[in-house]
């Protein structure tokens, strides 16, 4: 499983929005790359803000 894939997981796992920091505690992935990622599922509209740096995905 690829660092996007545990991201991905991560949010799927949680019923509430996350932030970078609580999506790196889950998935084990480092922060830096999180955010990494988490830009690019924003791009691509996979993940939604539903609050202020929360995020969840898009349903």
């Amino acid at each position: 499983m690829n660092n996007k894939e545990k991201v991905i997981k991560a949010f799927k796992e949680s019923e509430d929005p996350l932030n970078a920091n609580k999506v790196a505690e889950i998935s084990g992935v480092e922060k830096k790359e999180v955010d990494k990622i988490m830009k690019e599922l924003k791009k691509d509209e996979t993940i939604i803000s539903p609050k202020r740096c929360y995020w969840t995905l898009k349903k």
